[in-house]
């Protein structure tokens, strides 16, 4: 028979995660902490290696209309000049390389079609206001309880629960009960119609600009009538590490990354308002044990927060649900703590890998100095060589 989960957190990750295992008939209860099912902040890119997996969760269709498929990633300077540093071809090199797409999505967007397939599957419920306060576990069972006394009990449960996860505190390991690490750089975001811009601000590709402890990037979402833009400086805390939504100006953006060049500064100038957080994340993974033990597993930032510097973290969390749901087939819940450890087995070091190299990036990125200097000759001389990603996007 299969078995009974409960999946602790209904954004992305948790919503995969749910359907995933439907379709191995498991029973997939979500319980969403927010008063309703939905989804705040702008973009995401979503490389081959996620696409393949939306595909595999027959998704594929649903994803065409609402994203876009930008052609080019192209990597400029962020100072005056704003040169050309390299470029990484995409649309249908991606797809002869990789099999499936590079696409580029509204948040928003995402999660409501991960929602309308749990909806459509009826494989489970959908609980809302379950702001969870305790994970028990025993050899047979396992109960959630809320903050306001109510309780589920099941075979199983997931956490995906996000960086402050509560069920990620129930996991025995090192460092584990530790809060979250503050990385010292704060994100701005911004979103506008396409058609809202002068000609010359409107991007059908991905752009990044680098500078000195900064980054920007700029790509289209909503199948191309949209622009997200995001400024990543390492700057002071915007407010509320716990609050991702915070309100936020020009002036505040432009305080954090000092002057940069006239092509830059003109996007952001034409941005209708501005949104920030302060980025958190832990560190890298260290062993399977810090994404499952017995009846307990995590997915996406309840295990593995990452900086953002290689547009993975919903990536990883979607890649994360389908292995789960793979791990355990269509085992009973008898069969949920050798399937839970051979999913954790298979996922950590790929998670911490892709952890270990966006903070890389993070470096890379912000670089100063000679080492700024450095990275501008390597990308202008290789260039797509060291833009793609073979070990990540093949994966």
């Amino acid at each position: 028979m299969p078995a009974h989960i409960l999946v602790a957190g209904g954004g992305i990750g948790g919503l995969a995660t749910a359907l995933a295992l439907s379709r191995g008939r498991h029973r997939a209860d979500v319980l969403e902490q927010a008063a309703s099912f939905g989804e705040i902040g702008a973009g995401v890119q979503l490389g081959p290696n996620v696409t393949r997996r939306l595909q595999q969760l027959d998704l594929g269709a649903a994803l065409a209309p609402v994203a876009a498929q930008p052609d080019v990633l192209v990597v400029r300077s962020a100072g005056s000049s704003g040169a050309e540093l390299g470029r990484l071809p995409l649309g249908e090199s991606m797809r002869r390389r990789y099999g499936a797409p590079y696409l580029c999505i509204h948040r928003a967007d995402l999660h409501a079609m991960l929602l309308d397939a749990v909806r459509a599957r009826g494989a489970g419920t959908l609980v809302t206001g379950a702001h969870i306060e305790q994970v028990e576990l025993s050899d047979d069972l396992v109960c959630v309880s809320s903050t306001d006394a109510r309780a589920w009990e099941g075979e199983a449960v997931v956490g995906a629960d996000g960086l402050w996860s509560v069920a990620r505190r129930r996991l025995d390991t090192h460092g584990a009960a530790q809060p979250p690490r503050a990385t010292g750089h704060t994100a701005w975001r911004a979103l506008v119609r396409q058609a809202d811009l002068p000609a010359a601000l409107r991007r059908p590709g991905v752009d990044v600009w680098l500078g000195p402890r900064l980054h920007a990037v700029a790509y289209p979402v909503r199948g191309g009538d949209w622009l997200n833009v995001v400024v990543i400086a390492e700057s002071g805390p915007a407010g509320d590490a716990r609050d991702w939504d915070q309100s936020s100006s020009l002036a505040a953006l432009q305080a954090a990354t000092g002057r940069i060049g006239a092509p830059l500064q003109a996007l952001l100038e034409a941005m209708p308002g501005w949104r920030a957080w302060t980025l958190s994340d832990r560190p890298p993974l260290a062993s399977a044990a810090e994404m499952a033990h017995e009846r307990l597993a995590l997915v996406g930032d309840a295990a593995h927060p990452m900086a953002p510097y290689l547009a993975q973290g919903a990536g990883m969390a979607i890649e994360d649900a389908v292995a789960l749901a793979e791990a355990l087939g269509d085992g009973d819940a008898a069969a949920v703590p050798a399937a839970f450890e051979r999913y954790a087995a298979a996922r950590w070091q790929r998670n911490a890998q892709v952890q270990q190299r966006a903070r890389r990036n993070g470096r890379i990125f912000h670089a100063t100095g000679p080492t700024r200097l450095g990275r501008d000759l390597a990308m202008r001389a290789l260039g797509e060589r060291l833009l793609d990603q073979p070990w990540l996007y093949g994966g």
